[in-house]
């Protein structure tokens, strides 16, 4: 693109902050040998598509970057900046938007608007592609994706409690999974609506917590009801590698591709225990395939996050497509959590030895 047309096109627009989506609307805007490979072919794929994101091609643009600064100096300072924020609605001031933001959101539409208009693929900006504000929700989607997942949760999290009394032996443990599942998709609900430094490694520390809790919940359901001090061992470490985790990514260097091959490496292990657990008790527990289904399910449409592509509407990415295809997950896991507590409940009864 030409970089005295790019200039031609900023100079010869007047840039204001809005408080409205009007320029959003104005432009267009253990198995058998097969799974292990499959599985570690599946993880690979996830890493290939990882990249260090600190800029994007959109925002390292001249035409972007020129466009924020004047409209920063003219619309953010003196009278223009307090006339905008007397104008601006609450909503948009609770969730933190400012003027800079403001000037921000509209060069990125000026920046892709001129990508277009020669024939340019839609570039991405800060590392997200371009997306409609919907009222303070910077995507929608994503947003509204993330939302039900935990009304899912919370909706499955109530009918266990109502149909597996306490008594159950995993009944504590699999409700504190369910409160970490919460405190994720919550944080994942924020992000998605308001992307700042704050919520963006809550979303991402929060998923990590999810991720090590399951394994737990794994470990305690195969291991731990017979040997305690086991789960309890694994529960301690997985405390200290979530500390080291989050420390690193804190005070050291948040480093996308090694918070994203720490997730993958966490899903591998836990897939693959699970999986070794339903092999060897499917002869006994009629209701093994929902777990192996469940796992499987997560981590295929996890391959959803591949194809990367501009959010249709400006509304829908492939990120938003695998928060809102997770949604029915919920369902069918928490139904084999059901079963299980309630299978376990009847054995502790009866003095039969737990599988």
């Amino acid at each position: 693109m030409p970089l005295s047309t790019r200039r031609a096109f900023v100079s010869s627009n007047g840039l204001r902050p809005t408080t409205t989506t009007a320029m959003a609307s104005a432009l267009p805007r253990c198995t058998s040998v097969r799974l292990p490979a499959a599985v570690a072919t599946v993880t690979v794929l996830l890493l290939m598509s990882v990249t260090t994101v600190q800029s994007s091609q959109g925002d390292k643009e001249p035409v972007y970057r020129d466009c924020v600064k004047q409209c920063v100096r003219t619309n953010c300072t003196g009278a223009r900046l307090r006339g905008f924020q007397s104008g601006q609605p609450r909503y948009m001031a609770l969730t933190g938007w400012t003027c800079r933001d403001d000037c921000r959101y509209q060069c990125m539409w000026t920046t892709v608007g001129l990508y277009q208009a020669e024939g340019y693929r839609v570039p991405q900006f800060h590392g997200k592609w371009p997306f409609a504000r919907f009222l303070c929700f910077e995507e929608p989607a994503s947003a509204l994706a993330s939302l039900l997942n935990g009304l899912a949760c919370l909706l499955m999290l109530l009918r266990y409690r109502s149909m597996v009394p306490r008594q159950s032996p995993m009944y504590h443990t699999i409700n504190a999974f369910s409160l970490v599942s919460l405190n994720a998709w919550f944080w994942s609900t924020v992000f998605h609506t308001r992307d700042t430094y704050l919520t963006e490694k809550m979303d991402y520390f929060c998923a990590t917590a999810v991720l090590l809790y399951s394994i737990y919940l794994c470990c305690v359901r195969t291991l731990g009801l017979r040997r305690p001090g086991v789960s309890s061992m694994v529960g301690v470490l997985l405390i200290l590698l979530f500390t080291s985790h989050v420390s690193y990514l804190t005070f050291v260097r948040f480093d996308y591709g090694y918070n994203m091959a720490a997730n993958a490496s966490i899903g591998m292990v836990n897939l693959l225990w699970w999986l070794c657990w339903c092999w060897q008790n499917r002869r006994t527990l009629p209701y093994w395939w929902k777990c192996g289904l469940v796992v499987l399910l997560l981590h295929g449409l996890a391959l959803l996050e591949l194809l990367d592509f501009p959010p249709m509407l400006w509304v829908l990415d492939a990120h938003a497509v695998w928060h809102l295809s997770t949604i029915p997950v919920h369902f069918l896991f928490y139904s084999f959590l059901i079963d299980d507590s309630l299978y376990l409940l009847n054995t502790e009864k009866m003095g039969v030895k737990v599988e």
